[in-house]
């Protein structure tokens, strides 16, 4: 798509994420496998209910746009999900391997945060509808959420377990 203007790229952006949510689904199953830690797996099974809601609520601002829903592949995603995938394969000590699921995790995050927080600038300098930027917005404040406690877990639990495992 040829991006000549900011809602170009506003729905550019869109697609890459829209596509980016769905590979978050399908890999967040696998992660919540790989997890040693009760708290870690029930965490990454949560996120992955709230993921399902985050695509559909894209839907729900492909709609509200006036645009049809669509995916563009998202390299970045598919590099992030891949790196974990590898991770994932590593005969790490539990413990460990937790850290790292969340370190993973985190990546995925952040590139979220990164994305939702420029979609919700744009739709508002674009005077989107105030449905596409409320849409945006709860999903953005979920994002951090989930980061914010990601971090919590680490910070609290897993890498001092990993760390007195080393």
């Amino acid at each position: 798509m040829a991006q000549r203007n900011l809602r170009d790229l506003f729905i550019d952006t869109l697609q890459d994420i829209y596509h980016a949510e769905n590979q978050i689904i399908e890999s967040l199953p696998l992660m919540a496998k790989a997890a040693t830690n009760p708290e870690l797996k029930r965490g990454f099974e949560q996120h992955l209910k709230q993921t399902e809601q985050q695509y559909k609520r894209l839907e729900q601002v492909f709609q509200a746009i006036g645009e049809k829903a669509k995916s563009k592949t998202c390299e970045a995603m598919e590099g992030l999900v891949e790196e974990a995938s590898d991770w994932m394969g590593e005969k790490a000590e539990p413990n460990v391997m937790d850290a790292g699921l969340i370190c993973h995790a985190q990546k995925v995050e952040h590139y979220e945060i990164a994305t939702y927080g420029c979609l919700v600038t744009w739709a508002k300098q674009l005077d989107l509808s105030d449905d596409a930027v409320s849409l945006l917005q709860q999903t953005l404040a979920e994002e951090k959420q989930t980061d914010e406690k990601l971090t919590t877990m680490a910070e609290n639990i897993i890498n001092a377990k990993a760390a007195a495992g080393a």
